[in-house]
């Protein structure tokens, strides 16, 4: 399944592969990797237990990426162990290593689908025509049951952090 023209890159009409995950899905499994002390795989049993926020960006290299990263690093110091944040791209995880270390992050973990796309595809992110995740959030509960989510229109703008930590911060007492 395919969504056309479901967000935009500059303007442009993008197509989405997958489905697009609501508000009351349960999330659907997927596997990344992120780089440890060695490669190390991270699935959505994983983040069970806690609520979760996934912050999906096309790249960290890129500015609104960096803004994206570093801002929910910043909103998420106060939260501790109390909550999962990850942010995903297709970005090698050695790369998103770097990137954390010369930013600072430190309150989220960066995991990468470079491997099979099974996040992009599993919660329609990953976008055909480019070969690389759109931007879009995602908020689960301890038992992995989506409460927010959110496809951001234009690739190129910043997502609503207001009400994604708003959702997040709910389930976290």
């Amino acid at each position: 399944m395919s969504r056309t023209g479901a967000i935009t890159f500059k303007g442009n009409p993008m197509t989405l592969a997958g489905a697009a995950v609501s508000v009351g899905d349960a999330a659907p499994d997927f596997t990344l990797h992120y780089f440890e002390g060695g490669m190390q795989k991270l699935d959505l049993a994983d983040l069970k237990g806690k609520p979760t926020i996934l912050s999906v960006v096309p790249s960290l290299d890129t500015g609104v990426c960096a803004i994206q990263t570093k801002k929910f690093n910043e909103h998420l110091s106060g939260m501790g162990d109390a909550v999962n944040a990850v942010t995903v791209s297709l970005d090698l995880p050695f790369a998103m290593n770097r990137f954390c270390g010369a930013e600072s992050i430190t309150n989220l973990r960066v995991a990468s689908d470079y491997q099979d796309r099974s996040f992009g595809n599993a919660f329609g992110t990953l976008i055909e025509e480019l070969k690389i995740l759109c931007r879009a959030v995602f908020v689960l509960d301890a038992n992995g049951v989506v409460q927010y989510a959110q496809y951001v229109p234009e690739v190129t703008e910043e997502p609503d952090y207001t009400a994604a930590l708003s959702a997040l911060k709910g389930l976290a007492g």
